[in-house]
């Protein structure tokens, strides 16, 4: 099964980084992370960089194409959208891990379908024409959105149960041992403090510039 992982500057790393971690592990698998030129490309915290493989216009049609979120995710209509409609055209699966589904939804893919994103942008899906839903994970069809960044994981998992079936992904998850036993209950708007949550609300372009 064939991987694209799109990379752009200022993405998260983690929410193509935990995905892959989950997928490169099932044998068999084969990632190549593209971007719209090949070699590095900085993070949205400006320590770390990851290579691009291939150049978007050199990437092979693949199984599954991820849309990883990013500090400034983009957002303008251009070679990425495109990149994106015509990967979509033979991909089995087309997925996001949080804004990563602003970035589907201006390619056009989400019109009409229920999707999910970070909780700061949710809203903003409805605007490309998507259902925003307040899940972790949503599948409809065969495109399959995760919420922020952590929940890319939980994405790369639900899809390896889908495809391979149950067991396979559990001999994955436990192999990663993702067991998660957060130190607080301040994972989601619905159980953190409500001065934290209003804290992000005030100074959301601390996470994310939209």
């Amino acid at each position: 099964m064939k991987i694209n992982i799109l990379l752009y500057d200022r993405m998260t790393a983690l929410d193509a980084i935990g995905p892959y971690d989950v997928l490169s592990r099932f044998p068999g698998n084969e990632v190549l992370f593209v971007g719209e030129r090949a070699g590095p490309i900085r993070t949205d915290t400006g320590y770390l960089t990851l290579v691009a493989d291939a150049a978007l216009d050199d990437a092979p049609p693949a199984d599954i194409v991820l849309v990883p979120g990013g500090f400034a995710p983009p957002l303008t209509p251009g070679p990425v959208h495109e990149w994106l409609r015509a990967a979509d055209a033979t991909s089995t699966w087309t997925t996001s891990v949080c804004v990563g589904s602003l970035i589907l939804g201006v390619a056009g893919l989400l019109d009409g379908r229920r999707a999910t994103s970070h909780w700061l942008a949710l809203d903003n899906l409805a605007a490309y024409g998507a259902v925003p839903t307040a899940e972790r994970v949503v599948f409809d069809g065969k495109y399959a959105t995760a919420a922020g960044v952590s929940a890319g994981i939980d994405l790369a998992l639900a899809l390896l149960g889908k495809i391979v079936g149950p067991e396979a992904a559990m001999v994955v998850q436990l192999g990663i041992e993702y067991d998660p036993a957060p130190p607080f209950q301040a994972g989601s708007p619905a159980t953190a403090p409500e001065p934290i949550v209003t804290f992000l609300r005030e100074n959301r372009d601390m996470v994310v510039q939209l």
